[in-house]
Order: C-alpha cells, then sequence, then structure tokens
C-alpha cells in the first residue's frame, strides 16, 4: 500500500529542492517558472525508532521500513483552473495524489524571482487555494448536470448524491474547501459521489513554510498544520557528514516534515518481526486484522482464519514471542479484530 504525497505551491518557492533533499534525486531546480514540467517521482522511507527495536529483539538481518511516494508537482499560477501555465495538466497530477504538502516562501531573496514580484505569503496562499476551489467548482457543476439528467429518469441515488453534491458546492461558493463539510461516510451515496469526484480540497494538507532564521510567521498562518524548515539548508545537508552537521548545530526537519505527512493521510503502522527481516506495512486506520493480512497478500485476507498480535513494547520488553506469550503480552484475534498502530502481527491462513 504505497500513499502519494503531491508537493505544490507557486513557482520558485523551493518545491524541487525540497523535492530532492526528501529523495535524494538529482532534477532540475532553476530560477524560473515551470522548470518542473512533468512531475517527479520518489519513493521515501517513513523514519520510525521502533524498527530498529523490534530488529534487535528479533535479531533480524534487515528492516524494511514504510514508504510514501512524494510527487514534484509544477508551480501553479493564479488563473490556473482556467488552464493560465498549463494549469489544467498540473491539476490532474494533483488530482492523482491522496495528500497535498503545500510549499510556501516566507524567506526574502531579490536573486530568486517571485512570480508576483515581492514576497507575500498570506497572498500566495490564497492565490493556490482559490485555484483548487475554482477547480473543485468546475468538476462540481459538471456533477450536478449529470446529476440532475439521472434524477429525472427516476435515479433515486442521483436525487441523494444531488442534495450532497449541493452542500459542497455551497461551502465552495463561499470560499471554503469541500473537506470543510462534514458528511456521513458510512452512506453509500457519500462515499461513491465522494470517490467519483476526487475534489481537490477534500484531500488532506500540510503547510511547509520555506523560512531562514530571522523570518517572523505570519499570525494567520500559525494556526494551520504546518512544518517550518530552510529548504536550502535541507539541501545542503545532503552533501555534509553528520558529524560535519552535528559541529556545525544544524538539524534537519526532514524526518518530522515525512512524519507529518505519512500522519495526513489516515494511514497507520503494524509490524511483522522474525530472523528474515522486521517490516513496517502500511494499512488504513481502524483496518481489521484481515484488511491488515491483505496487504501482505490478498490471499492471506481471503483465506485468514486468524492473527497472533502482540503490542510492539510489549514485545521488545519481553525478548521475543514466547516470553511475551508467557507473560500474557499476546493475544489470539479474529476477523474483527481492529488493528492498532504498533501492531506486531503473525498471520494464519488457510491453505
Amino acid at each position: 500500500m504505497i500513499m502519494k504525497i503531491g508537493i505544490v505551491g507557486l513557482p520558485n518557492v523551493g518545491k524541487s529542492t525540497l523535492f530532492k533533499a526528501l529523495t535524494r534525486k538529482e532534477i532540475e531546480t532553476s530560477n524560473y517558472p515551470f522548470c518542473t514540467i512533468e512531475p517527479n517521482v520518489g519513493i521515501v522511507e517513513v523514519p520510525d525508532p521502533r524498527l530498529a527495536e523490534l530488529s534487535v529483539t528479533s535479531q533480524s538481518k534487515k528492516i524494511l521500513p514504510a514508504i510514501v511516494e512524494f510527487v514534484d508537482i509544477a508551480g501553479l499560477v493564479k488563473g490556473a483552473s482556467e488552464g493560465e501555465g498549463l494549469g489544467n495538466k498540473f491539476l490532474a497530477n494533483i488530482r492523482e495524489v491522496d495528500a497535498i504538502i503545500h510549499v510556501v516562501r516566507v524567506f526574502a531573496n531579490t536573486m530568486i524571482t517571485h512570480v508576483h514580484d515581492f514576497v507575500d505569503p498570506v497572498r500566495d496562499i490564497a492565490i493556490i487555494e482559490m485555484e483548487l476551489i475554482l477547480a473543485d467548482l468546475a468538476t462540481v457543476e459538471k456533477t450536478i448536470v449529470r446529476l440532475t439528467k439521472n434524477a429525472r429518469g427516476g435515479d433515486k441515488d442521483a436525487v441523494a448524491q444531488m442534495a450532497i453534491v449541493e452542500r459542497i458546492k455551497e461551502a465552495l461558493d463561499a470560499g471554503d474547501f469541500a473537506q470543510s463539510v462534514v458528511l456521513d461516510y458510512e452512506d453509500q451515496n457519500v462515499r461513491t459521489i465522494v470517490r467519483e469526484m476526487a475534489l481537490l480540497t477534500m484531500k488532506p494538507m500540510l503547510y511547509v513554510y520555506n523560512m531562514i532564521e530571522g523570518d517572523v510567521l505570519p499570525a494567520d498562518l500559525e494556526a494551520r498544520p504546518h512544518v517550518m524548515l530552510d529548504v536550502k539548508i535541507e539541501e545542503e545537508l545532503l552533501a555534509m557528514s553528520a558529524d560535519d552537521a552535528r559541529e556545525l548545530g544544524i538539524v534537519s526537519q526532514l524526518d518530522a516534515l515525512i512524519r507529518a505527512a505519512y500522519d495526513l493521510l489516515n494511514v497507520q503502522t503494524y509490524f511483522t518481526t522474525g530472523e528474515m527481516e522486521t517490516r513496517a506495512w502500511t494499512i488504513r486506520r481502524g483496518a481489521t486484522a484481515p484488511e491488515a493480512a491483505g496487504v501482505i497478500h490478498t490471499d492471506f485476507e481471503k483465506k485468514f482464519v486468524c492473527a497472533d498480535t502482540v503490542f510492539w513494547s510489549d514485545l521488545v520488553a519481553c525478548g521475543g514471542w514466547s516470553a511475551a506469550r508467557d507473560a500474557g503480552k499476546l493475544q489470539t484475534v479474529g476477523k474483527d479484530y481492529v488493528v492498532r498502530d504498533g501492531d506486531v502481527m503473525a498471520f494464519k491462513h488457510g491453505a
């Protein structure tokens, strides 16, 4: 289960440099808009100190962390929803990701061009957010046309879905994100129409404020979920040894960013561990034991019998599976068990 996180923002705010630092991939980063045309894609390991402790306990030969896919999407500009700056293409790229990192330039530097001539992070955020809203409004309006036609033909689901879409349209018209609308996701019609529209403003978003020492974050931006870092410093750390970074007192914020981005995705981690490997697996929050087994192999879910599970810290404290069982920390669970973040699991399935 590999989740995709798109990196967006205005041109020249540090998106591609951040992507390079995250993925350690050499890509073009230049001082002009639309340096990135096709999205760059890179796989990033999710830092998790629990893996190392489990590996020691199991004397594992290797560690396999959870991973996420980062997508560097070209800079959006005002008018993107109407096709400006190849906007339709870039908005389509955003539609394909599961969550969004919005890079916002806070630092001032006359040597680095700003697409709107001067730095104003509050204005810049408003521009991007409005383009996402306008793009979603276009999607919603097309959906309403389709549902209206189907409703007139007596389609009861279309009638129910129309009511949902009209609520979303009302929020978008007011300048709010679609995610601000409280919906009942137990309702099949809600799940169906939300999935079909794939609205940009339904996606969870994390703001990355690209700042240098001495910059002050505008108060309006502090309440948003965010990470503050100096993207240029993160790039420079790639060429620096850990000892040199420590001597200079420089601490990377990339691990904190990756963890925050991972947490955006409504997912969690469970583990498998043994002599061969200790591995982190990504599942949605609220997943049952068979669903967790299915991430390893679809047959494991179809033929699920039961699972042995123990919380990772109990396994480490006990020193292994047998001792955890003797201490009463291990339990055998069935199909209805909801997996916790940090569970260590061993599955039993039919032939």
